[in-house]
């Protein structure tokens, strides 16, 4: 696993900030520099750098296939990494995109949004290829990010949706270098009275398009936009209804199969 990291093992110890528990508790989102919280629904830049550390060396290029405001490009940025965000929203990319250049750039990398359909070939026409993927899709129809019809928080049942997700992943996989990570950051849904595993559906979808499953970590959620303030309301409705809070997400690491 070397060959994929700047990590030298015989200074092993010295590796503080790389996570190697499958739990992780953040006690905040890093919201330094050009970061921002007003995205509903945009992950920790915390995954994004962890996943970089650990699966990247500087230089090399990373894809984000559901960019929002950028979060991935912006930590690429910070590490000397090259990276490529696609999103559907012509507004939020071009805002991703301002955000971006107001981070420094010590290590004078490439960091670009692409609007497009990441559901689409043509979307992937003029990249080469990438040493990193990650992928962080709306949790179906939990959020509608926007009122475009091809973008897949607009995904009329649970079927389509993965159907739509599992094109993003073939399409990511013919860009990805073989024995190199994709890394899918999920959380599930509850709907009618059903626990929804979004996660263990989307994982399969994966697992389709020769990966391997490496490991899956649990990270935990603070309060949400949607729970924030009103915990002793989610917490009679869950004791009234018989399920439990989420207050996690799944990060899976797949090796792609040589």
């Amino acid at each position: 696993m070397q060959d994929i990291n700047d990590i030298d093992m015989k200074r092993w110890k010295e590796y503080e900030d790389i996570i190697t528990d499958s739990l992780w508790i953040f006690p905040s989102r890093d919201n330094s520099g050009a970061h921002t919280p007003e995205y509903h629904g945009n992950f920790v830049p915390q995954i994004p750098r962890q996943a970089m550390l650990r699966y990247t060396k500087r230089g090399e290029c990373v894809l984000d296939t559901f960019a929002g405001l950028g979060t991935t490009l912006i930590e690429a940025r910070r590490l000397g990494r090259n990276a490529v965000g696609i999103e559907i929203n012509r507004d939020t990319a071009s805002k991703a995109q301002k955000l971006i250049e107001r981070e420094e750039n010590p290590y004078n990398v490439k960091t670009k949004v692409l609007i497009g359909d990441a559901t689409k070939p043509e979307t992937y026409e003029e990249l080469g290829m990438f040493q990193l993927a990650i992928l962080h899709p709306p949790y179906w129809d939990i959020i509608k990010f926007s009122d475009i019809q091809e973008d897949i928080s607009n995904a009329p049942t649970l079927e389509s949706f993965l159907e739509l997700f599992e094109k993003v992943v073939s399409l990511t996989a013919e860009h990805l270098d073989d024995g190199r990570f994709l890394v899918l950051v999920i959380g599930d849904k509850y709907q009618s009275g059903t626990w929804i595993p979004l996660g263990f559906y989307t994982m399969e979808r994966v697992m389709k398009h020769g990966f391997n499953l490496k490991s899956i970590v649990v990270k935990n959620i603070e309060e949400n936009r949607g729970k924030r303030g009103k915990y002793a309301l989610w917490r009679y409705r869950a004791l009234k209804g018989g399920y439990y809070i989420f207050k996690h997400e799944y990060v899976m690491f797949f090796e792609k199969m040589r």
